[in-house]
């Protein structure tokens, strides 16, 4: 028989545990999105494995949206989340599978792994929040990284490099984090998650025929990839997200995602045959001190 206090305990147990599985899910998805667009780019090229991928999300993101019918945005609100659906999803994925065609995915996930010191850049720029001189010792041995990690890829980071374009990615990301920041309060998480996920499908949707010809006559391992990069690191990722920011706050939510690169590393070497260059792990344990020391002292 359950009493008001066991079913107290029992909530008091399953909320915390709850938020746990959804960061851990959160960073499963997100981190496996780096092997399966190294696998979808096999088949499709950049701009076409983008819009397959956020076309196939779109489809849950709208019968969401149908089944619990979210506050809709005003007319100036809606062309903020098309801005966001441009810099988080159109821009940020066309650099990122770009840069992958030439990055490896353990890589690109370390180097992606400094948009939380564009974010507070940018927050500093434009949102009037501190960034102090540890902060710019943080992102100066972040960025060293990131160049010692180029310098075990083609090109390394010159102009055009895969791996400029994917620190470009995560410049383009930071920015719509910062332009999605003030809507989170008037929206909720969720709902800002799904516009922001329909307007960047929309803006990539003239390659979606394309995309869809080129899936035609691709192998079942390409088609999976596109599947698993839609449903789960786009649309189920960003959902339990979401749900982990609301129980833990941004800041101690943020501090999990230092695991991605690693997890994503793990992953390319299982899914891809990847073999991880020592470049890669030292410029990698630097960029994660360094953003690590940005968010420990440098906005204090």
């Amino acid at each position: 028989m359950n009493t008001p206090a066991s079913s107290a305990r029992s909530s008091a147990f399953a909320a915390p545990a709850l938020a746990a599985a959804a960061v851990a899910f959160t960073i499963v998805s997100w981190a496996s999105a780096f092997p399966f667009i190294r696998i979808g780019l096999q088949g499709l090229t950049p701009l076409h494995l983008a819009a397959a991928r956020f076309g196939t999300a779109a489809l849950l993101v709208a019968a969401w949206l149908a089944y619990r019918r979210p506050r809709l945005p005003t007319a100036s609100d809606a062309m903020r989340f098309v801005l966001c659906g441009f810099f988080g999803i159109a821009l940020y994925n066309a650099l990122l599978n770009t840069g992958e065609k030439t990055v490896a995915a353990g890589a690109a996930s370390f180097i992606v792994n400094t948009l939380p010191i564009f974010t507070a850049l940018f927050a500093t720029m434009f949102l009037g929040e501190r960034f102090n001189r540890w902060a710019w010792l943080g992102s100066i041995f972040s960025f060293a990284g990131i160049g010692v990690i180029a310098s075990g890829q083609p090109g390394g980071l010159v102009p055009g490099a895969g791996a400029s374009l994917i620190l470009i990615a995560a410049v383009s990301s930071a920015a719509f984090i910062v332009m999605q920041r003030r809507l989170i309060p008037l929206y909720g998480p969720l709902p800002c998650a799904a516009y922001t996920l329909l307007a960047g499908a929309l803006l990539l949707a003239p390659w979606l025929p394309g995309a869809l010809s080129e899936l035609s006559s691709a192998s079942p391992r390409i088609v999976h990839a596109v599947v698993v990069l839609g449903v789960f690191p786009a649309a189920l990722g960003y959902a339990t997200w979401a749900y982990a920011l609301g129980y833990f706050g941004a800041a101690r939510a943020a501090n999990f995602l230092y695991l991605t690169p690693a997890v994503a590393t793990a992953l390319s070497i299982v899914l891809t045959g990847e073999r991880v260059h020592i470049a890669t792990v030292t410029g990698g344990a630097m960029v994660i001190v360094g953003v690590a020391y940005v968010a420990w002292r440098g906005r204090r």
